[in-house]
């Protein structure tokens, strides 16, 4: 395959040849089921196998600890970005951001829309050049979460060690350096991530959530945006992006 292209643009990007030939013996016919995945019910005992082997796969990978929840979802980090606020942050409460590029920044626009938050650092003024030194971060001790951004693709800035925000739940899109690198999960209290950068196809979405964090949800959470349904629904209250999550899971 000498004229393959290696794309690592933005949005979708390269995956292993051995998934992508994997997923073309399987497309007609997934391991005699007699249909492609593409076909099969959500609900079907096939497809229960393939999204519990992808979250097995991915548990080990991270080593995610038991008091976490791995959810599959759609719309992207971006839609996780509203998300955040409305399953983290009660009224009345506020929330962090750390801005170190384009990504925190549109996460903090959506996030004013559902309630108050403050900028709990930011390098703006050095257009994103690096990173905010210690000092510069001014944390609320009392806020909801504090929100940042683990790589920058667009700036080029990414963290090498997570911000110590004390007992305050830390979120973090992780988006770009997803399954690139080991990370302790227990330091987080949500990790998000669109899938096409590293793990699998663009469609889905890995949440994983401390349980601990569940019962916070605004009123007008809707049900599908709201993470403890979907959790005690398996990700599958409404029907999951089911081949995204199938290549995904050879991916782990």
């Amino acid at each position: 395959m000498t004229d393959r292209i290696f794309n690592f643009s933005a949005g979708p990007a390269t995956l292993p040849v051995s998934v992508l030939e994997q997923a073309q013996s399987e497309m007609l016919n997934y391991r005699g089921a007699g249909m492609s995945v593409m076909e099969m019910s959500h609900r079907s005992k096939a497809f229960e196998s393939i999204i519990q082997q992808a979250e097995a796969d991915l548990r080990a990978l991270l080593n995610i600890p038991e008091n976490y929840k791995v959810l599959f979802l759609q719309g992207g980090a971006s839609l996780q970005f509203a998300m955040v606020p409305m399953n983290l942050q009660p009224k009345g409460k506020s929330a962090d951001y750390i801005l170190t590029g384009s990504w925190g920044q549109g996460a903090f626009k959506e996030a004013k829309k559902l309630g108050p938050v403050r900028e709990a650092a930011t390098t703006a003024g050095s257009n994103f050049n690096r990173l905010p030194r210690p000092e510069e971060i001014k944390l609320d001790t009392g806020a909801a979460y504090v929100h940042f951004t683990s790589n920058e693709t667009i700036f080029g800035v990414e963290f090498d060690e997570e911000p110590a925000t004390g007992d305050v739940p830390l979120v973090c899109d992780m988006s770009s350096d997803f399954i690139s690198r080991p990370v302790d999960v227990s330091k987080y209290g949500l990790i998000y991530a669109g899938a096409q950068k590293n793990a699998g196809p663009a469609g889905v979405t890995i949440v994983i959530v401390r349980r601990s964090l569940f019962g916070r949800a605004l009123p007008i959470t809707p049900s599908a945006f709201d993470w403890q349904q979907q959790a005690e629904s398996d990700s599958m209250l409404n029907t999951p992006p089911t081949y995204a999550i199938y290549v995904a899971g050879l991916v782990f």
